[in-house]
C-alpha cells in the first residue's frame, strides 16, 4: 500500500462516523510541518499568519512549541478578539480603516500593550487619531517595506502592491513621522516578500517557467537582502528601541532567516501545506489541512458524482486556484463542468470503486481558506479523531 493509500484509509476509519461535507487537519503532518520550519527559521521566531490557520485550538497548539511566537492576524476586529482571548502579541499585518475597532484598541490598555497596527502612510495615523473617541493608550505601530523588486529603472515590476514605501529613506521618513506624532510608538518592520515567499519554483512540465522564477527570485533575494538591512539601519536611527523586524513566508523560511537584520519570520500556510506549495525547490511539506465530500451519483463507467466541492482560493483566476482531489489518487475534474457550486463529477479509473456513500478527499488550493467553508474541524492522531475544534467561522467569526 502506498503512503497516500495508507493515508485515505486512515482517514476513512478516523470519520467513519462522520458524514461528509467533513474536514480535518492530520496532527502528525501538522506537527511535522511545524518542526521543518522551526528547522529552516534556524533559531529565529516564527511569527504564526493566523489568517493561514483561521482555528484558535491550532493557533494555541502551534503558539505552545518553542520556535513559535506571537501571531501575525489580518484584520483589526481579528486581532482584538484574537487580544481579548489571551493571545497578548498580535501584529496587524494589513492597515486598516476600522474606526470602531481603533476607539476600542486606544480605550483599553490591555487591548493597547497585545496589539500592533501597520500603517505605510501618515493618512492612516490621522485616521487613527480620529477614531480615539477619547481613547488615549499609545498605539503600537510597524511600517511596512515594499518588498518588490523593480527593474529597467522601474518600468518592470516584480511583487505585490502593498506598502508605497520602497526605498530607505522613504520608510526613515515615515519612521519620523510617527516619532514626531504624539499617541504613537514605532515599534516593528515588516517585509512581506511574496514574490519569494509564496511562487513555487519547481512547476511540474514547465522546466524553463521553473528556471526564470529561481533566477528572478535570486536576484530578488540578493536585493532586497541588501535594501533591507539599509532600510533597518535608517529606522534604527530614527527609533533606537524597534523591537522586531519581520519577514519572509513559509517558501522563504531559511533565506530570509539568514539577514542578520530579521529577527523574526513571519510564515503559516506550511502548518497546513495547501496545493500551491507543493512546487518548491526549497522545502517539502506533508499535507495535513483536507476536505472530503461525499459521493451522491455514479453517472456512467469511470465516472463519480460528489455533493458540492466548488471553493476556489483568492487570487488571480486559474486553475491552480481550484481544490485538487487528492484521495484517492488519479480523480480528475471533468473539463466542462471543474468544481461545482452544488456537485462535481470525477474522471477517472478509482471512480469505479467508489460507492455512494464513499468519501474523496479534496486539498485547498490555499491554507486557511477553507476555515471559510467548514464550522468545525476534526483533528486526527494516527487512525482516531482526538478532538473537533471550531473555526473561525464556527465561533461566528467572519473577519473578511
Amino acid at each position: 500500500m502506498t503512503a497516500r493509500a495508507a493515508d485515505r484509509a486512515r482517514y476513512d476509519r478516523a470519520t467513519a462516523h462522520l458524514d461528509a461535507p467533513v474536514a480535518i487537519v492530520d496532527l502528525d503532518a501538522f506537527d511535522a510541518n511545524a518542526d521543518d520550519m522551526i528547522r529552516r527559521a534556524g533559531g529565529k521566531p516564527i511569527r504564526v499568519a493566523s489568517k493561514s490557520v483561521r482555528c484558535r485550538a491550532l493557533l494555541e497548539r502551534v503558539l505552545g512549541r518553542e520556535g513559535f511566537a506571537g501571531i501575525m492576524s489580518f484584520t483589526l476586529a481579528e486581532s482584538l478578539w484574537l487580544a481579548r482571548s489571551g493571545f497578548d502579541d498580535v501584529l496587524l499585518a494589513y492597515p486598516s480603516t476600522d474606526r470602531s475597532g481603533y476607539a476600542e484598541l486606544t480605550g483599553d490598555p490591555k487591548l493597547a500593550a497585545a496589539v500592533t497596527v501597520m500603517v505605510d502612510d501618515p493618512a492612516q495615523l490621522q485616521l487613527i487619531d480620529d477614531a480615539r473617541a477619547g481613547g488615549s493608550e499609545v498605539v503600537r505601530v510597524c511600517l511596512e517595506l515594499d518588498t518588490s523588486l523593480k527593474l529597467l529603472g522601474g518600468r518592470v515590476r516584480v511583487g505585490a502592491r502593498r506598502s508605497p514605501l520602497h526605498s530607505p529613506a522613504q520608510v526613515a521618513e515615515m519612521a519620523r513621522t510617527v516619532a514626531r506624532r504624539p499617541g504613537f510608538r514605532l515599534v516593528g518592520i515588516m517585509a512581506y516578500e511574496g514574490h519569494i515567499a509564496g511562487v513555487g519554483d519547481s512547476l511540474a512540465g514547465r522546466p524553463f517557467r521553473s528556471r526564470a522564477v529561481r533566477l528572478m527570485q535570486a536576484a530578488a533575494r540578493k536585493e532586497l537582502a541588501e535594501r533591507r538591512a539599509e532600510v533597518v539601519r535608517a529606522v534604527r536611527a530614527v527609533e533606537p528601541g524597534l523591537e522586531f523586524v519581520n519577514g519572509g513566508g513559509t517558501g522563504s523560511v531559511q533565506h530570509t532567516a539568514a539577514e542578520d537584520a530579521v529577527t523574526e519570520i513571519g510564515a503559516g500556510s506550511g502548518l497546513y501545506v495547501p496545493r500551491l506549495f507543493d512546487n518548491y525547490t526549497s522545502f517539502s511539506g506533508r499535507p495535513a489541512a483536507l476536505f472530503a465530500q461525499p459521493v451522491v451519483r455514479r453517472p456512467g463507467v469511470g465516472i463519480v458524482t460528489v455533493l458540492g466541492g466548488g471553493y476556489p482560493a483568492s487570487g488571480a483566476a486559474g486553475r491552480d486556484r481550484l481544490p485538487v482531489p487528492y484521495l484517492p489518487q488519479g480523480l480528475r475534474y471533468d473539463p466542462q463542468e471543474g468544481p461545482g457550486e452544488v456537485q462535481t463529477p470525477l474522471l477517472g479509473a478509482p471512480a469505479d470503486d467508489l460507492l455512494i456513500g464513499d468519501k474523496v478527499w479534496f486539498r485547498h488550493a490555499k491554507a486557511g481558506e477553507l476555515c471559510e467553508r467548514f464550522d468545525v474541524l476534526h483533528l486526527v492522531a494516527g487512525d482516531e479523531v482526538t478532538a473537533t475544534v471550531p473555526t473561525y467561522r464556527g465561533e461566528g467569526r467572519t473577519f473578511l
